[in-house]
């Protein structure tokens, strides 16, 4: 099968395009999934670069999400079947990376809706999935001011949206540019309940845009000296939610001195203690969120099919954080029911 291999740690000249690597082994277990698109997120460039997210690299295949169709099941796979239309997390919980084909546990993978096309179906679950934590671990009620930081993500998108759609209207959020803040507006937000955090005397403006009062919760998607404006904007036992491990010595200080009850929202945290049902359970629930209560899914923007060039390109938008609040996404195989082209399933029938 073609992939998308990274030699070396460093720059993007260290991908190349492999067309014969081997198809991923399929255990009792697992689906074997020819996978249509798959989204880009911050910690593909990070892994590339040998940051300390390199220590969850278990292949030299980047990619943690996607959409796809099961071309195969272990014999003991009991949820899918051959043909069914699936997305999900794989983060290291696959054979490889998905800038190629995988194969993953049944257990964390789900059907996609129908009303999802492929290339939206793979910018969902990183982003919905965390933020689904984020919402159901909070002690969140109903009228509780809430701050965001580095909303315009596609974590920070999922939860304002997810927010807005389960009564959640107090919310005052960060965005660092127009099209960043428009793409918050377009997810339901009024214009003057963003910020931007480039402003001066930023901690004062936040507070004021709650009507002069700190913040019941803060859900911290920056780190760094954004976790030192949540310390200061958060009322006494609040309760700060770290999605990035990026807390300084001050912030973990001045959350500590307000008592505030910290949440760390760790997506792999499940893959660690074998919880890998709580992935397929979770998509399945977002799923049906995302049907019931009309939520959009994110602004996509496909960059391109399966290349060298496809994937370099997606790592300097990231880094350059040139995305304008939309997920990139990448056509890993096109039409598979193109007349005359093999897909992988011919290409296993044929090799046995």
């Amino acid at each position: 099968m073609k992939a998308i291999l990274l030699k070396d740690f460093g720059a993007i000249s260290n991908f190349v395009l492999d067309e014969h690597v081997p198809i991923p082994v399929v255990g009792d277990h697992d689906v074997l999934v020819e996978i249509t698109a798959t989204a880009f997120n911050p910690i593909d460039y990070q892994m590339r670069q040998g940051k300390t997210e390199r220590k969850h690299m278990h292949s030299n295949i980047l990619g943690r999400e996607f959409s796809g169709v099961v071309v195969k099941t272990g014999k003991l796979v009991k949820l899918f079947k051959e043909g069914d239309e699936v997305f999900a997390a794989s983060g290291s919980m696959g054979s490889n990376g998905t800038y190629a084909h995988i194969s993953v546990p049944e257990d964390i993978v789900a059907i996609k809706p129908d009303w999802l096309t492929f290339e939206e179906a793979a910018a969902v679950p990183l982003g919905y999935l965390t933020a689904f934590q984020v919402l159901t671990r909070l002690p969140i009620k109903k009228d509780d001011a809430i701050f965001i930081t580095g909303a315009s993500g596609s974590v920070g998108l999922a939860l304002v949206k997810l927010f807005l759609a389960n009564g959640h209207k107090q919310l005052i959020v960060t965005a660092g540019n127009p099209d960043s803040a428009q793409q918050l507006i377009n997810a339901g937000l009024a214009e003057h309940q963003i910020v931007s955090y480039k402003q001066d005397a930023v901690v004062t403006k936040i507070v004021s845009l709650n009507d002069g009062k700190l913040f019941d919760h803060c859900v911290d998607l920056v780190g760094g000296e954004m976790s030192e404006v949540c310390a200061q904007v958060i009322v006494t036992n609040g309760s700060y939610a770290d999605v990035t491990a990026l807390t300084t010595a001050q912030a973990r200080e001045d959350l500590f001195n307000k008592g505030a009850l910290t949440i760390n929202i760790s997506n792999y945290a499940y893959s660690l203690s074998g919880e890998k049902k709580y992935y397929g359970d979770s998509l399945r629930n977002i799923a049906i969120s995302l049907t019931n209560l009309s939520i959009s899914v994110p602004d996509i923007e496909i960059l391109g099919e399966l290349s060298v060039q496809t994937v370099a390109t997606a790592h300097e938008l990231l880094e350059g954080n040139k995305t304008h609040g939309k997920k990139l996404v990448m056509l890993v195989s096109t039409q598979r029911t193109l007349e005359g082209k093999m897909n992988l399933y011919e290409l296993l029938i044929n090799i046995k």
